[in-house]
């Protein structure tokens, strides 16, 4: 593929799925020490080429600190999850104690902000500047992968105090996730097979929901996670 890796199927590459998360592996083992790299320049010079790449919205991401619903599909799911691609980047170059990538991608990593509306409490397509009008949470469409608003409503898993703060403090963020849990569970939009095993709009078949439940735990209520966990 020319570049790191993406989301491999039956040990064949495929270049499918979004974000450039073969970074996130290899930061995890890098920063906790499991693993030492031949040459941990290369491994950055390779993460920094797949988040500099040409491709998928990235010239938009890095020119706007977002990419506009017209540029590209999936645009919300991919700035959020470019963003926290971008915060594994920022680790592993602070590890290696090259501060101006550190910086750079620190920064990047609080993109995702830039597509938050906090008068709906969502992170919401733009068009150029300005919100996509008729925003339903619930609708599936092209601005998100395999998911609506609702179940791309908590992917900030680099930064959840960050998140915490721009939702408006720990009461309203527990709001925010106990309306997920309590939604309807009809959708709106396309049909979409991967949205499975609702529990209000959380999809427990689909990857972007999986560690919602454990969000409780940083909101000061533990005893949620331990129910919607249990159930």
């Amino acid at each position: 593929g020319g570049q790191l890796p993406v989301w491999e199927l039956a040990s064949d590459y495929t270049g499918c799925m979004i974000g450039y998360h073969s970074v996130s592996a290899m930061a995890d083992a890098y920063i906790k020490g499991t693993w030492e790299p031949h040459n941990p320049e290369y491994m950055l010079e390779a993460m920094i080429q797949a988040a500099d790449s040409q491709h998928l919205g990235l010239p938009e991401y890095i020119k706007y600190g977002f990419i506009p619903s017209h540029a590209e599909h999936e645009s919300v799911s991919k700035t959020l999850e470019y963003a926290y691609d971008d915060f594994c980047i920022a680790e592993v170059a602070k590890k290696m104690g090259n501060m101006d990538v550190y910086e750079r991608f620190r920064k990047r990593a609080l993109n995702y902000r830039n597509l938050y509306d906090d008068h709906t409490g969502f992170f919401r397509p733009k068009l150029g500047g300005a919100w996509v009008e008729n925003f339903d949470p619930a609708e599936v469409n092209f601005n998100y992968t395999e998911a609506n608003a609702y179940q791309y409503n908590f992917f900030v898993p680099h930064d959840i105090e960050g998140h915490i703060e721009l939702m408006g403090g720990r009461a309203a963020f527990a709001h925010h996730l106990t309306s997920l849990f309590t939604a309807d569970s009809t959708t709106t939009g396309r049909q979409q097979a991967d949205i499975t095993g609702l529990i209000g709009q959380y999809a427990h078949g689909n990857e972007p929901s999986h560690h919602m439940a454990y969000l409780y735990n940083y909101a000061d209520e533990p005893w949620n996670t331990q129910m919607y966990t249990n159930k």
